[in-house]
């Protein structure tokens, strides 16, 4: 599958959740949204720009877990463009001892509280970081993409193909505030900081 998708700092997120709610997108998935990034030690996958995740989605009481690879990163006018391949794991505990005992370790966290929906093919997904600037990421097709930014009524010009180190290096040079982006950082833990490029 590809990944088509840009991303944007969001000033007033109950403003744009609801245009978004005018514009008839539906709410398909809100809770805690948390990833943990695998590499092995020598970091090969990250030098080859691939990422290695487990990705869990938690909400009253239930969760789903997914196992996700991602090849190199392409940048197609605008848009970022990843091959994306995605499964649904039933047994999150014994995903994390089979990756452990194939020796990939854990590089990075990220975890958020989020709201996700749908509108005319596009999904669109705030993210509310533990400390960092709220985020809207957009997958689609680049005119679904379109679509779903002026349904937003943000301005175009705000959105862009950044990583999320960006926005977190972003954040912290307006602020002078040390970003979390997950909670090991929110209680002053920034071991994996380092390792991202």
């Amino acid at each position: 599958m590809r990944e088509v998708e840009l991303k944007a700092v969001v000033d007033d997120l109950a403003g744009a959740r609801k245009r978004l709610e005018k514009a008839g997108a539906k709410l398909v998935f809100e809770g805690s949204l948390s990833d943990s990034r695998y590499d092995v030690e020598s970091r090969e996958l990250a030098e080859r720009d691939e990422v290695l995740r487990v990705r869990r989605y938690e909400a009253l009481g239930s969760s789903k877990t997914y196992l996700e690879w991602k090849g190199p990163t392409e940048i197609q006018d605008v848009y970022k463009i990843r091959e994306e391949i995605s499964t649904l794991v039933e047994d999150f505990e014994s995903l994390t001892r089979i990756l452990n005992s194939l020796g990939f370790i854990v590089t990075m966290e990220i975890d958020r509280e989020v709201a996700q929906y749908e509108l005319g093919g596009a999904m669109l997904r705030f993210e509310t970081y533990p400390r960092m600037d709220v985020l809207v990421e957009i997958e689609g097709e680049p005119d679904s993409i379109e679509l779903a930014i002026e349904a937003l009524g943000m301005p175009r010009g705000l959105f862009n193909s950044d990583r999320l180190p960006g926005f977190v290096e972003r954040f912290e040079q307006r602020t002078g505030v040390r970003a979390a982006i997950c909670a090991r950082e929110l209680e002053g833990d920034y071991s994996f900081r380092v390792e991202q490029p």
